[in-house]
């Protein structure tokens, strides 16, 4: 009889202590920082034949056939990121899934061109088709960089903790998912693209943690974040283009454990 009693004394100890133990294996975290957008080379081709406004030495009224090739490069500002994730830890493992909301601002376009043919130089008025001259070239239309590039990343990530012992704790990841991205390029306001797609994501991180008191840490990291090359309708003209969407991440944040 005491046998047994002992047995299930343990058994319900073991089942309290389990629990106990379940109970810091959840966690949330909350980050932010800087996003730095690299750059996009903006190819494209325009979807059936294109009849051209009045250039500078391109006369108006020139047609370009379907499937001729159009494109320029974009620079973007530094923008921000924000990151809320709910995971699971595994000893020195984690899986997660996070969402984020990661946008920067455009800087300036540049090199314009089509069929092999750099515009800049050219009078903007070759971009809209039956228009004259408008004084203005094609360079200088551009390189107002209004508009930004927005996305939201929701994504499943795997980690791994390197126990040192102390209270820091090294991480590196990885993780895939999708992104939903917005392309808003308007130079001069004058709107180029303006729509939505949706894109496979991925990305890699690392960092450092620091546990400030039981059940919360706060940590600072890189990560490497982007999507495939993003298809996107143009709005002043038809035409079609893969905008490149990948940044370098600086990030801080907080990490409490349930």
């Amino acid at each position: 009889m005491l046998l047994r009693k002992t047995t299930i004394s343990l058994i319900a100890a073991s089942a309290v202590l389990s629990g106990a133990a379940l109970a810091q294996d959840y966690y949330i975290s909350l980050s932010g920082g800087l996003n730095f957008q690299n750059s996009s080379d903006n190819a494209g081709v325009f979807v059936g034949p294109f009849t051209t406004g009045t250039g500078t030495t391109i006369p108006g009224g020139t047609v370009l056939p379907d499937g001729t090739d159009v494109g320029w490069n974009t620079e973007f500002e530094n923008g921000y990121v924000i990151n809320g994730a709910i995971g699971r830890k595994y000893d020195a493992f984690r899986g997660e899934l996070e969402v984020s909301y990661q946008s920067a601002g455009v800087e300036t376009h540049t090199g314009v061109s089509t069929a092999g043919i750099a515009l800049d130089n050219e009078d903007a008025g070759v971009l809209i088709t039956g228009s004259p001259n408008l004084g203005v070239s094609v360079g200088d239309l551009v390189a107002a960089g209004e508009g930004s590039l927005d996305t939201v990343y929701v994504m499943a990530n795997f980690l791994v903790d390197i126990k040192t012992g102390t209270r820091f704790t090294p991480y590196i990841g990885a993780g895939a998912g999708v992104g939903f991205v917005d392309v808003n390029y308007s130079p001069s306001a004058t709107p180029i693209i303006d729509d939505n797609a949706t894109a496979f994501a991925y990305q890699g991180k690392a960092g450092i943690a620091f546990q400030a008191a039981p059940g919360t840490e706060i940590f600072a990291g890189y990560r490497y974040r982007a999507t495939t090359d993003v298809n996107v309708d143009a709005s002043l003209f038809a035409a079609n283009f893969d905008i490149e969407n990948k940044s370098s991440i600086v990030e801080a944040g907080v990490r409490f454990t349930f």
